[in-house]
């Protein structure tokens, strides 16, 4: 059987880990920061369900926890493709 304890250290972790990113997630200042701290909040959200899974000793929520977790991979590599064009510079081919 888990410690209650540690599920309510895990809890009380996660949610100012949540708050943190959400924070980050207002104030910005730049699209990357933004971007990187929805991606932990996403993180989180995964973790909070996996935790949820190991208390409760069941395996519902695997497919969700799959499913965040390619999106949110998926939306970064996106994130850091568009960022990549941005900012190279642009050819002269002249």
């Amino acid at each position: 059987m888990i410690n209650p304890v540690f599920v309510t250290v895990a809890v009380v972790a996660l949610g100012l880990a949540s708050a943190a990113a959400i924070y980050r997630i207002a104030k910005g200042p730049s699209l990357l920061d933004r971007v990187l701290a929805s991606d932990v909040l996403l993180s989180i959200v995964v973790t909070a369900l996996c935790i949820d899974m190991a208390v409760h000793r069941h395996l519902n929520n695997l497919v969700l926890v799959i499913s965040l977790t390619v999106v949110g991979f998926i939306g970064s590599v996106t994130v850091a493709r568009f960022v990549q064009d941005r900012r190279e510079e642009p050819r002269d081919d002249s």
